[in-house]
């Protein structure tokens, strides 16, 4: 089974638990300035265009193959939290109320997920 399709817009019919993603403006392990300015991996210091457009491309690769792994891994953890086995386990509609997802969503989630399982999970 491939990733759902609606996986970049789970909640787009949830308005009443807004959430806000973890923000991320700098650059993991470096220092912090305190001048007040925003910084996202200092692109706003670049003057020449072309090592501008390069490094904002390599950026954005990272940052969508990390939100598939990303998905990869709900998708697992809504297929452990649905499992019939578990004597805890949550309902689609607790999972979905629990992720600010869909019902709909939570059960695709979680079939998505029983698959990356049953192949062996995620790799590196």
């Amino acid at each position: 089974m491939s990733e759902p399709q609606s996986a970049h817009h789970p909640r787009e019919d949830r308005p009443e638990r807004p959430r806000r993603p973890v923000p991320l403006l700098f650059e993991p392990g470096a220092p912090a300035e305190d001048d007040g300015r925003d910084r996202f991996f200092d692109l706003e210091s670049m003057d020449d265009p072309r090592e501008l457009l390069a490094r904002a491309t390599e950026l954005a690769l990272a940052f969508r193959a990390a939100a598939e792994r990303a998905t990869g891994f709900q998708a697992i953890a809504a297929a452990q939290l649905t499992d019939p086995r578990r004597f805890d386990r949550l309902t689609h509609a607790a999972l979905a109320e629990q992720a600010g997802w869909t019902e709909d969503y939570a059960r695709k989630m979680a079939e998505y997920g029983e698959d990356l399982i049953k192949d062996g999970g995620l790799t590196p």
